[in-house]
């Protein structure tokens, strides 16, 4: 089988196609056979720095949709066959991938392969956020960097559901389009910390109750002058750059800082099936769209890479082997 193999950490380019053994389903594991493998920005952080386990060579990308082929020693509840999606099984991008059975979520024949594999990671990630990490009430205003990107659509369009208002973050006009059509009230374009005077405008110097900032290190400061008294800004840019460190006393206006971890939100399969169906539900009332940005053969790995670092996609970006 083919599989995306890094020899060698460093830049887009150490993406290489190559010819794999076929993996077998070990006790418990299920094999499936890949129709679509989301990209993700944590994917270029991992190129670059390595598993979190394990060394190199390596195949990397986390979260897919597709058709179980075999069935290891043990499992039940699944046959082959049946479409599932998954999150963080390492060794997504290639045409076939071992996961536990117990991290595969069966995909309900209304859903489809690229909707189930593009709500994986940032569907289930934009729910944590507006659920339990920084719950969204109705009449709040919220601020979310990024807004034009996959995450970004997701928060945007489960904040507005909860019955809040979205200042979306954009890098161009044409980005800032997209935030508005996907239904933010406010879009700025800004880089670095040009959205701080706008946003405090738009607030009435007040400030938002809820800042998602995914930019890292370069935006984390001017987030935090733009949360009003005892709002939240939950931060998760850790492969932005530079991780920011903070001094308690230096947080002003008592406001909460928030370091939201997955797993917390997904500790066990029961919580993956529930937020899972959450999830699918949201597509069936037309509340969330996942909106594809890219898809790209398996062999162009490297270029979807090139392409979700230069920051000029929108939407949630996909391969197909």
């Amino acid at each position: 089988m083919r599989a995306i193999v890094i020899e060698r950490l460093g830049g887009p380019e150490e993406l290489r196609l190559v010819d794999r053994p076929a993996p077998r389903p070990g006790p418990g594991d299920i094999l499936v056979d890949v129709t679509v493998a989301g990209v993700n920005f944590m994917d270029t952080g991992v190129r670059r720095l390595g598993p979190s386990a394990g060394g190199v060579p390596f195949t990397p990308g986390v979260e897919g949709a597709g058709r179980v082929g075999a069935l290891g020693e043990g499992v039940t509840g699944f046959a082959v066959g049946d479409r599932v999606s998954w999150v963080y099984a390492s060794g997504s991008y290639a045409e076939q991938i071992v996961l536990p059975a117990a991290d595969a979520v069966p995909v309900p024949d209304d859903i489809s392969d690229e909707t189930a594999a593009s709500l994986m990671m940032q569907g289930i990630t934009a729910h944590h956020f507006t659920t339990e990490a920084a719950p969204v009430e109705p009449g709040r205003t919220t601020l979310v960097h990024a807004a034009a990107g996959g995450l970004g659509q997701n928060l945007t369009r489960m904040i507005k559901a909860r019955g809040a208002t979205v200042i979306g973050l954009a890098s161009t006009e044409e980005k800032a389009e997209a935030a508005r059509r996907n239904g933010a009230d406010h879009a700025i374009v800004s880089s670095g910390d040009a959205f701080v005077a706008p946003v405090l405008e738009l607030t009435g110097g007040h400030g938002v109750h809820t800042v998602f900032d995914g930019g890292g290190g370069t935006t984390f400061r001017a987030s935090m002058g733009v949360v009003r008294r005892h709002g939240t800004l939950l931060y998760y840019g850790a492969f932005n750059g530079t991780v920011p460190v903070l001094n308690m006393r230096e947080l002003p206006r008592s406001i909460k800082v928030c370091y939201p971890v997955f797993r917390d939100h997904i500790p066990g399969r029961e919580e993956l099936l529930r937020h899972s169906a959450a999830l699918f539900d949201l597509v069936r009332q037309g509340v969330l769209l996942p909106g594809v940005g890219g898809r790209y053969p398996l062999r162009d790995a490297e270029r979807a890479h090139r392409d979700i670092e230069s920051r000029s996609t929108t939407g949630k970006l996909l391969l197909f082997p």
